[in-house]
């Protein structure tokens, strides 16, 4: 038997590569395929399932170019309701796989069709369960709010969650392995566990959906608190998994389109294209295209594309450094931002200025920030519990992901910007320029920066 976690951690997203005997399960695919179906012939192997433990909020989902490229069949649990031909299990169905088994485990919470998968071995033993958003490492999948459910209130989707976790998944084999679909980082959850692998006995120890410390009461409370709301893109991916995308490939063949500079002046004359930028920081900072945006692939790209740009059907130009067009493509695919016109790769400054005016970004050392920003406006993008673990004097808390809503500061004085290593403060040092700020200074090296110059 063979267990492979394929773990994509721009989104902190696991998929499964399951084999027994010659076949194969794969459960929730990302987008690319071709590692599956590569693995699976290596392997002299069949592709016979493909299981879904719910409709995804965060990714879109390979499931149905994998099943179109290998003609095997979709799976989800109960209560789903796609628009696609599948196979709608019921609980306790057991899917044969080689030597072993895969059994249905209803557990509904996250959404109403979320579904774990119980692996059963060769010697007819719990070996494993795939929890999906169900249960992860130390958290649980918060309820999807996303999806809207007829009416259902966050608090019914968690007392749905606690039933599901402690009389469904609490009940097996101490010794099983647990096997979630995000770890730390995801929006699904609150705060899960670096790991991405754990038993389920230690889990029964420190996860408080199961470990005794929170009765029921207490546990739809502690989850629901200041929940946060789901990125905006989310709902539009559950309609791609529910309904269908175009394949991956045809999407590269289309956007894989090097853009010259006469080109690209017809393309301004849309008002909807967003020129985005996925080089280093400090490229950026050094020269770019005036009103882009910059989103750097050295960092959580795909997530906070979807944070920033919000509607997946925005076009797109790309700005690269050469041989990171398809990677970038591919990324924004991930998340269903399909609709990408083509890139403009980077070669110099002079290279940018062919295309547009072009801009630079103010950018200070730690030091020279904490000599020279007295009586200026410093605004902290940070999320508000790194904000309130501590901040440098004066600043202003707007995270990130609510600075093109909420940001109401005058635009008549120097305002630094600081995140906590300096990526995320690039980003909305563009959102502003492109908003119309002009004395903007970014903090290089971030809060991690100041706090070792202070000390």
């Amino acid at each position: 038997m063979i267990i492979d976690q394929i773990y994509t951690s721009c989104l902190s997203q696991a998929s499964y590569y399951i084999e027994s005997d010659g076949e194969v399960a794969i459960i929730d695919p990302s987008r690319e395929v071709d590692h599956f179906i590569t693995k699976a012939k290596e392997n002299n192997s069949e592709i016979k399932y493909i299981f879904q433990t719910h409709f995804h909020a965060d990714f879109v989902s390979g499931h149905l170019t994998l099943s179109k490229h290998t003609g095997s069949p979709i799976v989800y649990g109960p209560n789903a309701d796609p628009t696609y031909d599948c196979i709608i299990s019921k609980e306790g169905d057991i899917f044969n796989i080689g030597k072993i088994k895969l059994k249905v485990i209803h557990t509904p919470g996250h959404t109403l069709e979320s579904t774990s998968f119980l692996l059963i071995d060769e010697r007819d033993k719990q070996h494993s369960i795939f929890t999906g958003d169900t249960l992860f490492l130390g958290d649980v999948g918060i309820p999807d709010v996303a999806q809207r459910y007829k009416g259902m209130t966050k608090e019914e989707l968690a007392s749905l969650l606690y039933d599901s976790i402690n009389n469904k998944i609490k009940p097996l084999d101490d010794n099983i392995t647990v096997y979630p679909g995000h770890g730390a980082g995801s929006a699904c959850g609150k705060s899960m566990m670096k790991e991405t692998v754990d038993s389920l006995s230690n889990q029964k120890k420190i996860n408080y959906s199961m470990n005794g410390v929170l009765n029921k009461d207490e546990f739809i409370k502690e989850l629901t608190d200041n929940l946060p709301n789901p990125p905006a893109y989310f709902p539009s991916n559950v309609k791609l998994n529910q309904e269908g995308y175009e394949n991956i490939d045809e999407v590269l063949n289309r956007s894989l389109n090097e853009i010259n500079p006469s080109e690209f002046k017809k393309l301004l004359n849309n008002p909807d294209i967003l020129i985005l930028d996925t080089r280093h920081t400090h490229e950026f900072i050094d020269c770019h295209i005036e009103n882009s945006i910059f989103i750097g692939l050295n960092g959580r790209f795909a997530p906070w594309v979807g944070e920033i740009l919000k509607d997946i059907y925005t076009p797109i130009i790309i700005v690269c450094n050469h041989g990171k067009q398809k990677e970038a493509i591919t990324r924004l695919s991930r998340i269903g931002f399909d609709n990408c016109l083509g890139y403009i790769l980077f070669k110099d400054n002079s290279n940018l200025e062919l295309y547009y005016k072009t801009n630079s970004l103010d950018n200070v050392q730690p030091n020279d920030f904490i000599n020279s920003s007295i009586n200026s406006k410093i605004l902290d993008v940070r999320t508000k519990s790194e904000f309130n673990n501590g901040s440098f004097k004066n600043a202003i808390n707007i995270p990130l992901k609510l600075i093109d809503d909420e940001i109401s500061i005058s635009n008549d004085k120097i305002m630094y910007l600081f995140c906590a290593g300096g990526y995320r403060s690039v980003i909305a040092c563009s959102i502003l320029l492109r908003k119309g700020f002009k004395k903007l200074v970014n903090v290089d090296k971030g809060f991690n920066g100041i706090q070792k110059a202070l000390n």
